[in-house]
């Protein structure tokens, strides 16, 4: 077969440059067909987060409990539940804990992350190890950060704080008796274990802002309030928007260190939604009346994130 200069033959065909082979591939997002990539993405998310909700649906409508199975379609736990007089009692300490506790933690994360770039920046030593030190906090489990804060809050003379304070002069202080401190000390636990998140998330968004913007400002003599003001803040907006969701999801979930160091306690002082619904399936061995909490506190997570990402969209569409 004879062949042009110009030419080849590739299996009985003649390719010239004007004509250049095509080679088959299969579908990408660009072809206007993502259903092949989104199909296995939606069938992890079906399968560890849709079927688990949707069972506590079933459960919700149901007479289950811990030691017998779902017999018949009733809305009683439903009724019982939302009707429980320590309900309203619950979401209150609730909303107290969760409201000052995010609020904390957003200003404590942002403190401690402008503290450790600005000692960076400055060529400072110790700042890794004081970055290690804040991290280490978090990778404790939530039992152990009670018990520790349990033997730190002890109300003897020997507890540690105690001890402390008598040092000074300081009589001793109820941290777990009384109502009020029990609180104070649930949310010092607490902080003390998620200031790590808040950390490291505004510590990525601020090594994400252009430092020439920092140069322009020094250049301008600009204070540090006048930089944080101007420059950090208004940058870190929209990260301060999604860090306010997930620390308040993770802050709505939180039972297992309060369950360690205060129990719920005194009374229901410290009792708060997450460790409500634990003692209601586990204690009162209610799976039905456990459930409904489940998808009151599910609700009541979805509520909060919807009001700030629609808060995040009017920011947009008014810059």
């Amino acid at each position: 077969m004879r062949v042009s200069p110009r030419g080849r033959v590739v299996g009985g065909a003649r390719v010239t440059a004007a004509s250049p082979a095509r080679h088959s591939r299969g579908p990408a997002p660009a072809d206007g067909h993502p259903l092949p990539w989104l199909v296995p993405a939606v069938a992890v998310l079906a399968l560890f987060y849709a079927i688990p909700v949707l069972d506590v649906f079933r459960l919700a409508f149901s007479d289950a409990s811990l030691l017998a199975p779902a017999t018949r379609v009733t809305t009683d736990a439903v009724r019982g539940t939302l009707t429980d007089p320590a309900l309203l009692s619950v979401l209150g300490t609730t909303a107290v804990f969760t409201g000052i506790t995010v609020a904390a933690l957003q200003l404590m994360g942002l403190a401690i992350a402008l503290v450790i770039i600005r000692g960076e920046d400055r060529g400072l030593p110790g700042m890794a190890a004081f970055r290690t030190l804040v991290l280490a906090a978090w990778v404790v489990p939530g039992i152990a950060n009670g018990l520790v804060w349990g033997m730190l809050f002890d109300e003897a003379p020997y507890g540690t704080l105690n001890s402390l304070l008598g040092s000074v002069g300081i009589g001793p202080v109820a941290w777990l008796s009384d109502p009020q401190m029990a609180m104070v000390s649930a949310m010092i636990a607490n902080l003390w274990q998620g200031t790590a998140f808040s950390m490291i998330v505004f510590y990525a968004g601020r090594k994400g802002i252009d430092p020439v913007l920092y140069e322009v400002a020094e250049l301008d003599a600009a204070t540090p309030w006048q930089t944080f003001r101007y420059i950090t803040l208004p940058l870190l907006r929209r990260l301060i928007a999604v860090n306010t969701i997930l620390i308040a999801v993770q802050t709505l979930n939180t039972f297992d260190s309060i369950l360690a160091l205060t129990g719920g306690g005194p009374g229901r002082a410290t009792e708060v939604l997450a460790l409500f619904t634990f003692n209601t399936v586990f204690y009162n061995l209610d799976l039905a009346g456990g459930s409904v909490l489940a998808l009151l506190l599910f609700g009541i997570s979805m509520v909060l994130a919807l009001v700030v990402l629609r808060g995040m969209g009017r920011e947009r569409a008014a810059a």
